[in-house]
Formats: C-alpha cells, structure tokens, sequence
C-alpha cells in the first residue's frame, strides 16, 4: 500500500522502526498532491518542495543519532489557511489578504513544528470561515475527493478534503458553528472541535471571537487523539485559553467497547426535514454502540429550534466588529484610486471582501445597531445561556450525545449557492455545540445511495474529549466505514 494511504500512527510506526524516511515521505505527498490538487483545489498555497525536502534530509540526518521519534516527527501536515504562518502567506480565502504574509505562527503551528513535523501547505477555506461549502473563497472552491462535482463542506472544506485525497496525513481547521465536523462528515474524514478554550486560538484571524475553536482533522480517531495531546494546553499568550489541565487524549483508546457509558440521542435532532438515508445511518450507528456495551436512551435539547438563529445573530454580531480592522491601512489590500480616506475604507471593503462575508457583516453591524441590539443580540445571547443549561441538563443523566452532523447529505457544487439561508441550514445540528462551548467529533457512519459519506456526531462534556473519543474509537473498530477511501487519481 503507498505510505500516503496510511494514517498518521502507522506512518508514525513505520518512520520509528525505520521503514520509511522523511525525504520518501515527502516525496510521496509531493508526488501525490501534484497528481489529484488540480482536481480537488485543496490548497490555497503550498509550501515549497524543494524547502521542504531540505528539512527532510536534516531531519533524517539528525534520526541517525536519536533513539525515538516525537509524535508529530516528520509528518506532513496542512494548515488551514486562516492561521497565522511566519513566512508563508495567510489570506483567510479573501481578496483583501492576498498579500498578506504573517511575521509569527499561531501558536497550534508552533506546537506542531516543534515536533518536527512538515508544513505541506495552506488549505482553502470559505472566506473568514464563513460558509458550509467552501464555494465563498476568492480562490475558488475546493471540490469533494468522493465526487468532484459535490461540495467538501465547509469552511474548512480544504483541510478536510486534502486529507481525504491522501494529500496529507492531517490538517487544522478551525471550527465556528460546525466548519471542522461539517466537511469532515461530506469528506469521509475525522473532525474534532474542542471544548472552547481547550486549544490556544492565537494567531487565528478571528471571525466569531465567542466561538472559534481550533482542531484536527484526520483520517481516524487514534490520529485526532494524537493531535490533540501536541494542540491543547493553556497559552497564556490566549485570554480565552483555558488553565485547565490536558490529559493523554490515546490512553482512553485502550477500552475497545464503551460499557458502562450512557448515551443521549437527543430526539429534537431526529425530527422533521432529516433524511432518511442520514436518520437511517445514524440509527445503525447508535445500534453499534450498544452492542459495544452502551446504554442508550431519549434526551432532549428543547432550544434546537432556535440555536441557527442564535448563531447567526451572535456570530455576525463578532464578526463585524472583527472584520472592521481590515480598512487596508495597516495590512493587505488597498483599492486605488480613492479621494480620501473615506473614500478608500469604501472601495476597499467593496473590492476586497467577497458576498458572504459582507452579507454577515451587515447582518452583525444591524444586530447591534441602536434601537435594535437588545431585541436582537442581547436576546440571542439570552438564548445561548438557555442552550448551555439544555446540554447541562441532558448530561447530568448521559456521558456523550449521538446526532447527525446535518440534516442532508452532500449537495452539489452551486446547489445553494443563491440560497443563503438552505447554506445555513447545513449548521443545524453543529451550531448548538459551539453556542454550549462543548466538544464534539464527526466520524463516518455510512454512505448515501450517491456514494457520497455520512458522518455521525459525538458531543461531550466540558474538557471530557476523552471520553468522547473513547466511544469513537470503540465505534471505528467495529466498522469498516474509514477504510473506505475515495478513489480520485
């Protein structure tokens, strides 16, 4: 089997016993990335090979001499293009930061190369991390690797879909309402928001301040553990960062069953408007937990309803008081000519942020407009405390939540594009978790009749992904569903 089939623990394996090399590695995704990147789009920029073999050949020089390999050693990994690289440019997938190139790393990215590990490149998102289909990048959309014709979600449909397409081991995407699990779940792939908090965020470009998470995505649950013993810890460089200690997110993966473990199934998310192939794989999926030894019973998360309407009030809220440092003064695009400095905020804001983003920033700008902010956004962060006790309530009595990841399965590359509010609705069962604060996974559980992935949501406590990726795990070995791989060459 080509090394670029494998995950990141048997690459790992291999690398430690001596099987493989880091320069074969990097050759190996080098070669891969040039045969299926113009098909798929994944990457927005791509690092150097020739720069990249150098740091192979001093890491495989230096090997000689150490007894043991660092987890993330020689892995090629892809970040998602809206985190901050020293050296390598960062455009949050706008026009307005084509040129801009970041003078530090985002924490995650120091993290990752301090283990040694390579930066393959960054990957196209939605802009700002606004979207569910990556089709609002000024660099045009990311394709899904299953069906080149359908979307990879989104907004990190770029990291999900190059570690689909073998076109990395892993990747970082960053997650608002639902943009890590969402494009894990069309691409076939493992995403895990974290709890908020868990993971350092600096060096994020920010869109929703409240709810932005960084986390893995990967092509199992052992490689999402992995990442997440190097991601999470406290940053005090981060002032939402957490002090919370991390534990070892592999040592809850040595029980392959899940007994003694109670498990929710929310009924509020299994109601009218899910498909039936999504409910029925779904169901399947909770069937398998139980023959793992889980208990599984009826929960309820009364405010479901309302959570995409609270989302949308509170994200665009943080979102047009975010985006508002970007006036070209200071770093990226400028629009010339202009007559004053009025004139230049405007035409560049005009010229330099796509659709989307303006429609949420409008959107923001009026929530919290006078007359207005307390019927709206004070209302909805009202709301948002009411969601928090929902998911309180419903695990003082459970230890995970089993849901879908959306409400269909994958649609077509343009078949919402002129439909905001269906694009939306893609985050109806992803927004409740990050409005909460709360972790959660998507992971694999069957395939609709297009061939095309269906993923399976876990939510957890708070800072108990442990325990979350326990079930996960347990789950993936008992199916066949990630070996499943598209067959894009």
């Amino acid at each position: 089997m080509s090394l670029v089939k494998w995950t990141l623990h048997e690459l790992q394996e291999r690398l430690t016993r001596g099987d493989v090399s880091a320069t074969e590695i990097v050759r190996a995704y080098f070669l891969r990335i040039g045969v299926v990147e113009p098909k798929v789009n994944a990457y927005i920029t791509l690092n150097e090979q020739e720069v990249v073999l150098s740091e192979a050949g001093a890491l495989d020089d230096a090997m000689k001499t150490w007894r043991k390999t660092m987890p993330m050693m020689a892995m090629p990994i892809a970040v998602k293009d809206n985190l901050c690289t020293e050296g390598v440019p960062t455009t949050g997938g706008s026009r307005i930061l084509k040129d801009f190139t970041p003078p530090y790393n985002a924490t995650v990215v120091d993290e990752l190369r301090a283990q040694r590990c390579f930066l393959m490149g960054k990957t196209n998102l939605d802009e700002f991390g606004m979207g569910s289909s990556t089709e609002h990048s000024a660099f045009g959309p990311s394709r899904n690797p299953w069906k080149l014709d359908y979307v990879p979600g989104g907004s990190s449909g770029g990291s999900a879909a190059a570690v689909a397409a073998d076109e990395c081991v892993a990747a970082l995407g960053t997650d608002t309402g639902g943009s890590i699990r969402q494009p894990a779940a069309c691409c076939g792939v493992v995403g895990l928001k974290p709890t908020y908090g868990r993971v350092s965020r600096y060096g994020l470009l920010a869109f929703a301040s409240s709810l932005d998470q960084i986390g893995p995505i990967t092509k199992d649950v052992r490689d999402a553990a992995l990442m997440m013993n190097v991601l999470a810890g406290h940053d005090p460089k981060d002032a939402t960062s957490a002090d919370v200690p991390a534990p070892d997110f592999t040592r809850s993966l040595k029980k392959k069953d899940v007994k003694h473990l109670k498990l929710g199934v929310p009924r509020e998310f299994f109601e009218e408007g899910l498909d039936p192939e999504v409910r029925d794989a779904v169901h399947a999926a909770v069937s398998v937990l139980e023959d793992l030894g889980g208990t599984t019973r009826e929960v309820s998360l009364p405010h479901t309803g309302v959570a995409v309407a609270t989302y949308y009030l509170v994200a665009t809220a943080e979102a047009s008081a975010n985006l508002a440092r970007y006036d070209g003064v200071k770093y990226g695009f400028r629009a010339r000519p202009y007559a004053d400095l009025a004139d230049m905020y405007r035409a560049t804001r005009q010229e330099g942020f796509g659709p989307e983003v303006k429609r949420r920033i409008m959107l923001g700008t009026y929530a919290l407009s006078s007359g207005y902010y307390d019927a709206y956004y004070a209302k909805a962060q009202a709301v948002r405390t009411l969601i928090r006790r929902d998911f309180d309530r419903a695990f003082q009595d459970v230890d995970v939540l089993v849901t879908p990841v959306m409400p269909t399965t994958v649609f077509r590359l343009g078949d919402r594009a002129d439909d905001p509010l269906q694009m939306y609705l893609s985050d109806l069962y992803t927004v409740s978790a990050s409005l909460a604060g709360v972790p959660a996974m998507s992971l694999p559980c069957g395939f609709s009749h297009r061939g095309l992935p269906i993923g399976m949501q876990l939510v957890g406590r708070p800072f108990e992904e442990d325990v979350m990726l326990r079930v996960g795990r347990a789950y993936e070995l008992a199916t066949d569903w990630r070996k499943q791989r598209p067959l894009i060459r």
